[in-house]
């Protein structure tokens, strides 16, 4: 049988068996007109705000916020990244997470949604002059330094009568994720951090322990996204705190990048159990700094599902056979991107056999425009039906674009047999709002 790579490059073979629960949102269920998510039909989801279409089960969303907060504290903070509207901003700052942004637009939606600046930690490798400004002057909780050339920003800011920030520095630890290229972050040929190999690390921290622009409060290292050996935190956890302990620095964050499956045969750890492996590493180093992380995918990744409508199917005899549905990379760039591979289903009929091997691609004018690359569906799926892809919840709104001029889905959160639209759907005219 044919077997298909993931993006960290493993393969597995498609299975023609019904759509495994434990891909889908925690709060789903079967009822009468098929899938229902946070005990909303998806059938009717669809028939009201049409497709494509985000569904959210807002329950598990705030049920990994949660989890992420007993273990590792306060602190601990959204990677927004991977998803982020202000519903969701409101949402994990209601749980107790401060929140990670990396830009000034994450930073304004952030706050737009009620979250105090002191709740920010301000990420990004090239930070503007502006967006220091603006972060510091808002009182913005952390911010992770980058690079030599972002200490000499903060000082002219210092020499502008700006207030002094805590910050943390950002260093690259050398090791090995184990993930897909463009995700691996912590290895020494990287655009992020202060590599440690070469000891840019400890004169960073030199640097900045003796400056006044600045209070040093701690080092952070991240070593890629989708990231399944959790023994790769734990030896991530042993250089930062070999690095940090000859300065006795109170704060230690390990990131994220915690891995989610994506399809049938890929298990992930739990945030409970990924954070286990980080403090126990810690402990047996003596580190006793405030351990923190940055969780984005592994809270918000499962709790969603995108829902398409079939245009077309196409059999090629003797290739495969395509179905062609009403969004593709402009809604999921990341298997265009990575390679990332996705199951697929009919939510009218979850339970269902997927007894037939397809290609579904989207409707932009690329070949390469292609969502599941060798999937399974029931064989007597037809046009018109609704297909469903899971653990769509982290980088598809975030990364999607208006390719072909294509109007971005709506995003709906469902609890307690209630939905609520948090993003609306764009319309065309949306697409001229910025042409002059």
């Amino acid at each position: 049988m044919t077997t298909v790579s993931d993006d960290n490059g493993d393969e597995f073979v498609p299975s023609e068996l019904p759509i495994p629960f434990s891909l889908l949102p925690d709060n789903a269920t079967v009822g009468n007109t098929g899938l229902e998510i946070g005990g909303c039909s998806v059938a009717e989801l669809a028939a009201e705000h049409g497709t494509p279409l985000f569904i959210y089960d807002e329950d598990h969303l705030r049920a990994r916020a949660r989890e992420a907060v007993e273990a590792f504290g306060p602190g601990v903070a959204y990677a927004s990244k991977a998803f982020l509207c202000t519903a969701m901003a409101k949402l994990v700052h209601e749980e107790g997470m401060d929140i990670d942004v990396s830009t000034a637009g994450e930073f304004h939606i952030a706050t737009a949604a009620g979250v105090p600046p002191q709740n920010l930690i301000f990420h990004g490798n090239n930070k503007s002059m502006e967006e220091l400004r603006q972060v510091i002057t808002a009182g913005v909780n952390r911010i992770i330094v980058d690079s030599f050339d972002e200490l000499d920003r903060l000082d002219a800011l210092h020499a502008e009568g700006l207030p002094v920030p805590n910050v943390l520095l950002r260093i690259t630890p050398g090791v090995e994720a184990h993930t897909h290229e463009f995700i691996a972050t912590g290895r020494d040929d990287s655009k992020f951090g202060f590599t440690v190999s070469t000891g840019l690390a400890a004169k960073a921290i030199e640097r900045a322990q003796g400056s006044a622009s600045m209070n040093l409060k701690g080092i952070h290292a991240h070593i890629g996204s989708q990231v399944f050996r959790v023994d790769s935190f734990a030896k991530s956890a042993e250089v930062i705190a070999a690095v940090g302990e000859p300065y006795g620095l109170p704060e230690v964050s390990v990131g994220g990048g915690l891995g989610v499956p994506y399809v049938i045969g890929e298990e992930g750890s739990t945030i409970t159990q990924w954070a286990n492996v980080v403090h126990d590493a810690l402990d047996a180093a003596g580190v006793t700094a405030h351990v923190t992380a940055e969780p984005g995918r592994s809270i918000a990744a499962s709790a969603a599902i995108t829902v398409y409508e079939i245009g077309t199917i196409k059999p090629l005899d003797g290739i495969r056979t395509y179905v062609a549905v009403d969004g593709g990379m402009s809604d999921n760039p990341r298997p265009v991107l990575y390679g990332s591979g996705y199951e697929a289903f009919l939510p009218g009929r979850p339970e269902a056999a997927r007894d037939l091997r397809v290609r579904i691609v989207g409707k932009h004018c690329e070949s390469g425009d292609v969502l599941v690359r060798e999937a399974q569906i029931p064989a007597d799926a037809q046009v018109g039906d609704l297909l469903a892809t899971p653990v769509t919840g982290a980088y598809g709104h975030s990364m999607g674009s208006n390719y072909n001029a294509v109007t971005r889905p709506p995003v709906v959160f469902c609890a307690g047999g209630e939905a609520r639209v948090v993003v609306r759907r764009e319309t065309l005219d949306d697409l001229l709002a910025r042409d002059v």
